[in-house]
């Protein structure tokens, strides 16, 4: 008898057979499009019949073998089974293929998230898809009082164009060639979003620092770390920074920064 810790070490194709096999079981009988049957869920000729394929390539994926189906075909699988939009982002991660149609990111945030930020007491923010300042508190506002009187959002803006950028962020060129890298992986996840494509394509030609970062080709997440400035009215700061992904909210990225008693935190 296969054991629970067998199946989580199962091949893709094995764990991909039974996560169908499990999605068509536990379909109602009255399912739209579906015929009617006493029993519930639906046969395999019929998941394969709505989702425009063969009988025996479903009745294999189940079965664990190593089939290749188009992006194509496990989109109308997964409009058939009515997967949720984790489990359809489950699916083609097993199947290690890209989703031909992702649902649109949620673009303006979870109230809910706006209300956590704006009752932390360390200087926190939230990023959208396109690295807008889209909610802070106050800590964060007198934090990056330059940033505010920049008058921009778009934190790659403000980094890589507004020149004050440069005297408020310790290690400009440092940090700056991070957010580069950390831009290129945010490209990978949205590759068919043109704001994003259009971002990219002003700072390339806006921005020679970011034009000689994006050339590296480096690929960095969007991790934390000390982070330092140097303040208009309070000199030198020191920060530890966490960036937290909201697994309800994934268009967004939520920003704490922890302040440091860091002496070493003090230039020249």
């Amino acid at each position: 008898m296969r054991t629970d810790s067998q199946d989580a070490h199962a091949d893709p194709q094995h764990q991909l057979g039974r996560f169908l096999r499990a999605r068509r079981e536990a379909l109602p009988p009255a399912s739209p499009g579906a015929p009617r049957r006493r029993t519930p869920g639906l046969r395999r000729e019929e998941v394969a019949q709505l989702a425009g394929i063969s009988t025996t390539w479903y009745t294999w994926l189940e079965q664990g073998r190593d089939i290749a189906l188009s992006g194509a075909a496990l989109a109308r699988l997964a409009q058939v089974l009515q997967l949720s939009p984790a489990e359809r982002g489950y699916l083609f991660e097993l199947a290690q293929r890209r989703d031909p149609a992702p649902l649109a990111p949620v673009e303006l945030g979870s109230p809910v998230l706006f209300r956590m930020v704006e009752a932390m007491p360390m200087p926190a923010y939230v990023l959208d898809r396109a690295w807008r300042r889209c909610a802070w508190n106050a800590a964060a506002a007198e934090l990056f009082a330059p940033w505010a009187a920049s008058g921009e959002l778009c934190l790659l803006r403000y980094v890589f164009l507004d020149p004050s950028a440069r005297d408020f962020i310790c290690d400009w060129e440092a940090r700056a060639n991070r957010l580069v890298d950390e831009f290129r992986a945010d490209t990978a996840l949205y590759p068919d979003d043109a704001e994003l494509a259009a971002l990219l394509a002003e700072l390339r030609v806006a921005s020679p620092a970011f034009a000689a970062g994006w050339e590296r080709y480096g690929v960095l997440a969007r991790e934390g770390g000390r982070r330092r400035f140097r303040h208009p009215q309070r000199g030198h700061v020191a920060y530890d920074q966490a960036t937290l992904l909201p697994s309800a909210d994934a268009a967004h990225k939520l920003v704490l920064l922890m302040p440091l008693d860091d002496d070493s935190s003090e230039e020249g």
